[in-house]
């Protein structure tokens, strides 16, 4: 199996469903789940990885804390090499708390924590260099990192030949773009939201954010686009519409983050583009119908079977 190196933002999750409300003063409400997970566009999507079956090896910061230790513990039972993650003195490990709403929405209280504190030095380009893929995950969380250090890190890969995928937290800041663009021409797969990338490029046509993108030198754009499903599309072969399986909602937490494993695994597989996204969409609807972006997947077979089986939901 490949070897994938997923870099970025490595979060530990505190989810706790259904919250219809919160409790005034000190009053309690009753919940049926609460969970604690590893998560994050680098972090979350690792988990998913290694249970599809990929080789990955961890690069982030993380602090010297509990919340630290259950991180490493936790990717290290899923076999992830975390060896690379830097534990940093003084910050806590980054954190979110999710009251998951009933219809599975997830707003989120966050403590950018150590991954704030991610630099260029704490990369080790060497091994991104063997690597068959390189995922960037979080950019706008890393002040130290975003920006041309992430720029430098794409360009590097790119030369030693290694595909790269991308995908970010698209915070509504007048400077995202700015830290996003000068990375396009070293970014195989750009894989935010379609509803991220319309903030980013301020247009609303599909095919509109799409040409943005791509004129921009991203050689693919990947979008997620919740119910609807995805979209693929690059210049040669045009666009690609995938719908999302039917699926109970309980939490959608990590669901793009599984898209971009499931993406990733299939390209590795030798898949074609519109398979590879299949797999995606599947990893997606399965983490969906659990609480956590570590739920619902259990392997590349059961993954497989779901995306074979599964009815799809109408596209618009």
């Amino acid at each position: 199996m490949a070897t994938v190196v997923s870099l970025g933002i490595h979060i530990v999750d505190v989810l706790g469903r259904p919250v219809t409300r919160i409790p005034d003063g000190q009053n309690v409400d009753i919940l049926e789940e609460i969970r604690v997970t590893v998560a994050g566009t680098a972090a979350g999507t690792s988990v998913d990885l290694a249970k599809l079956g990929a080789q990955v090896i961890a690069m982030g910061a993380i602090g010297q804390d509990e919340l630290g230790n259950f991180i490493v513990s936790t990717m290290e039972r899923y076999g992830i090499d975390t060896s690379h993650l830097v534990r940093k003195p003084g910050v806590q490990t980054s954190a979110t708390m999710l009251p998951i709403r009933p219809n599975g929405e997830r707003p989120a209280l966050h403590v950018p924590g150590a991954n704030a504190e991610l630099t260029l030095e704490d990369i080790d380009l060497d091994v991104i260099a063997q690597a068959d893929v390189l995922h960037v995950g979080g950019t706008s969380l890393m002040p130290k990192f975003d920006g041309e250090p992430t720029v430098q890190v794409l360009r590097h890969a790119k030369e030693q030949g290694v595909t790269t995928t991308f995908d970010l937290v698209a915070i509504d800041r007048p400077d995202l773009l700015d830290l996003i663009e000068p990375c396009l021409p070293y970014i195989d797969y750009f894989m935010p939201g379609l509803d991220e990338a319309r903030m980013m490029c301020k247009r609303q046509d599909r095919r509109e954010v799409i040409d943005f993108f791509l004129d921009r030198g991203a050689g693919h754009v990947v979008f997620k686009m919740g119910d609807q499903g995805s979209v693929i599309a690059s210049r040669e072969l045009g666009e690609i519409r995938l719908p999302a399986f039917k699926a109970p909602v309980v939490d959608s937490t990590g669901c793009g983050d599984a898209y971009c494993a499931g993406f990733i695994v299939g390209l590795t597989l030798g898949w074609d583009l519109e398979r590879a996204g299949r797999l995606g969409t599947a990893a997606a609807g399965l983490v969906i119908t659990g609480l956590g972006s570590d739920a619902g997947i259990v392997n590349l077979e059961e993954t497989i079977r779901f995306m074979e089986t599964a009815e799809t939901l109408p596209m618009q």
